[in-house]
């Protein structure tokens, strides 16, 4: 069963959460995919949620690039949730860690604001993420953590009309739950 850890209500009535659980088990409007540009979902958090969502949600991430081609840092795919309990699955494509070249923490940026830009247009009220490009992709946990909660604390203040009542970072694994309260306690505390 899913648990939150840490929460921080925003003055606009929307609030971030950082839980321990299972991303696959999360009962909100969409729940955020680590992928790759061609959304083969065969590793890490993408395969466990194609696998517990069913062959629906690669049926339909097949269809996305062939109409629309690779999916970008910024413009993140989307599906249906398949038998997950989220009605979509965004698609974000996180940047892999090459020894911190220029663009990869904008990449990262634009992978996060750009989820929630498509769960604004999606008109869901519930967002859950992983610690997107931590894993396989190698990017640092504890900047990812700083962007990951900075983009989605900017995205709250700078639009406050939004849909989103409610962004959650789902994490599995307690190393990388360590980090992440670690981060929240130098953003928040």
């Amino acid at each position: 069963m899913n648990s939150i850890r840490v929460e921080k209500k925003f003055t606009t009535g929307q609030s971030l959460q950082i839980v321990q659980g299972d991303i696959t088990a999360e009962e909100v409007d969409a729940i955020v995919n680590a992928a790759n540009k061609h959304l083969a979902h065969g590793g890490g958090v993408a395969w466990a949620i194609s696998k517990k969502g069913g062959p629906k949600i690669q049926e339909e991430s097949d269809a996305w690039v062939r109409k629309h081609g690779p999916v970008s840092h910024a413009h993140p795919a989307w599906t249906s949730g398949g038998t997950l309990p989220a009605k979509y699955v965004i698609h974000a494509v996180g940047p892999v860690w090459i020894n911190g070249r220029d663009d990869e923490e904008q990449n990262l940026q634009d992978a996060v604001t750009g989820s929630l830009q498509a769960a604004d247009e999606l008109k869901c009220k519930t967002i859950s993420m992983p610690a997107i490009s931590t894993g396989i992709f190698g990017f640092p946990k504890d900047l990812a953590a700083t962007i990951i909660i900075k983009t989605i604390q900017n995205y709250f203040e700078q639009n406050t009309s939004s849909n989103l009542k409610q962004a959650r970072i789902v994490l599995f694994d307690q190393p990388t739950i360590d980090v992440f309260l670690n981060v929240w306690k130098t953003v928040f505390e």
